[in-house]
């Protein structure tokens, strides 16, 4: 009792991050692994696989290490890096404690403790996708990390400045500021959502993450109350399994749906639903909203009944107030392009349709079929720059107007000019454009922007959200995989951190003998 007191008035001490804290660390990740390993468990090889992940953490930590071999001690000045290796071991002690209480009861597959079990290998995942954004390739990114959505970087930046983790306390108590949280009930309900990681610190990955969920910035709270909290389709905590066996049940009613956060897609929303043939299919929304997909969707005949209930929740209105950013040309880039025989709204892909979207956190401007079709090319990040595509904003690029000639000075759009990229690297966006002056009319790649404006609307178009013939994860036993890879065991006492070599050797040695 007297420990639970002095940990609500006195927040407990991070753990000093050293040598053995770190190997400390290693070993529990290495006793769930082989906790996890009981051939009784029958784990299904699908995300998230607490059999990948932590082998996984554990091999980015390593890497961390090595870069910071001679001078570990910034790694103990880092706030994130001793919070997440508190969290770490944390969570390794609650997933240990777990088998020893479930027992034989975590053998079976519809027990609470197998439950728990999953939603323990959900936050090591989450875990693992913040560690890789705010280490990449074990470097530390820290103030370098980039928050999508502007407005929300701004407030980021004005209220916590370069810091990269926050108490929740202290967050919410910002947030509240600019966006009230109604009471503490809510307040719970918030962290639930808003702490990936459940550590009761919000990092800069997890406030960039709900903020793509939630967005847009003006109505952020507004839109999470609604979807997250009222909508009685939202699904927290599941995994792609666990969406299709709650959707068995719903399997004579189609057009039953639920939807959740993808937890291989940070940022994202994946939605579950039943078809009319009777398959249980999931998709993620690429390059709008979540409302509007579940409108499209509704619209269509496919998100009809969230977790079976007859009453589907009108989402318009959270689409009405999401009005398309509007973006005026001035006089100068008016004039430029006027002089190389183009206008600035002009897709410079196509070279045929408008502007009509802006990629995240990048800025630049493309038109949404050339985007469509270099995301289904396989092409990564921005077409422009290759920065990551973290989310996309619907625009209008206005055509410029004499009569605001006077006004152009205070138009200047802050997007990026994609013109002004270097020359070079263009062979693939000249071999995108010549496969999109070849698209149909009538291309479901056709962006909602580009139909408003043009007027049509073609009926026999296929859906908005289409559904899949085949499950967007692979089966289990799809095809032969190599053997799971093992955590290495623990270095003796008396090994170091500077010889990333020797570790090397005992994860080749342990995963070729099979232990």
């Amino acid at each position: 009792m007297l420990k639970q007191i002095q940990g609500v008035l006195v927040p407990p001490k991070l753990v000093v991050v050293d040598r053995k804290s770190i190997e400390k660390s290693w070993k529990m990740m290495d006793k769930v692994v082989k906790l996890c390993q009981h051939p009784k468990m029958n784990l299904r090889n699908s995300p998230p696989f607490i059999l990948d992940i932590l082998p996984d953490t554990y091999q980015h930590l390593r890497s961390i290490c090595a870069k910071h071999e001679d001078k570990l001690q910034t790694l103990n000045e880092c706030e994130y890096f001793r919070t997440f290796i508190e969290n770490l071991m944390n969570k390794c002690k609650n997933t240990t404690k777990l088998f020893r209480d479930g027992k034989d009861k975590m053998y079976d597959e519809n027990s609470h403790y197998r439950r728990n079990l999953t939603k323990l290998s959900l936050v090591f995942s989450h875990m693992l996708a913040e560690l890789k954004a705010i280490y990449p390739n074990g470097a530390f990114a820290g103030e370098s990390f980039r928050i999508t959505k502007g407005d929300a970087a701004d407030w980021w930046k004005k209220s916590f400045g370069d810091k990269i983790i926050i108490p929740w306390k202290e967050f919410k108590n910002r947030l509240h500021e600019s966006h009230p949280i109604g009471s503490a009930l809510e307040a719970m309900a918030l962290k639930s959502t808003i702490d990936l990681t459940c550590n009761d610190y919000i990092s800069v990955f997890e406030f960039d993450v709900f903020c793509r969920l939630f967005q847009p910035w003006c109505n952020l709270l507004r839109n999470w109350n609604v979807l997250a909290v009222a909508h009685p389709g939202y699904v927290a905590f599941l995994t792609y399994d666990e969406v299709r066996a709650r959707l068995q049940k719903y399997i004579n009613k189609p057009g039953s749906y639920v939807f959740r956060l993808s937890c291989t897609r940070l940022g994202q929303w994946a939605i579950g639903y039943v078809t009319n043939d009777g398959q249980i299919l999931q998709t993620i929304p690429q390059n709008k909203s979540l409302c509007q997909a579940l409108l499209d969707g509704q619209r269509e005949g496919f998100f009809l009944y969230p977790d079976g209930r007859s009453i589907n929740p009108d989402l318009s209105f959270l689409v009405a107030d999401s009005e398309e950013d509007h973006i005026r040309v001035t006089q100068e880039q008016y004039e430029l392009y006027c002089e190389m025989g183009s206008t600035f709204q002009q897709c410079k892909i196509c070279a045929e349709n408008d502007k009509d979207i802006r990629l995240e956190p990048c800025g630049h401007l493309l038109c949404t079929p050339c985007l469509t079709q270099w995301q289904d090319s396989d092409g990564q990040g921005c077409p422009w720059c290759r920065c990551e595509i973290k989310g996309t904003e619907q625009v209008v690029v206005d055509p410029f107007d004499e009569r605001h000639v006077m006004k152009a000075s205070y138009a200047k759009s802050p997007t990026q000019d994609d013109d002004e990229e270097d020359s070079g690297g263009t062979t693939a966006l000249q071999a995108l454009a010549v496969g999109s002056r070849s698209q149909d009319a009538s291309s479901p790649f056709d962006s909602p922007a580009l139909s408003k404006r043009s007027g049509h609307h073609n009926p026999d178009m296929p859906p908005p959200v289409p559904p899949r013939t085949v499950s967007p994860l692979p089966s289990p036993g799809a095809s032969p995989k190599p053997p799971r890879r093992q955590l290495p065991p623990t270095p003796p006492s008396d090994s170091t951190l500077k010889n990333p070599e020797q570790l090397k050797t005992q994860i080749y040695s342990n995963s070729t003998s099979g232990k």
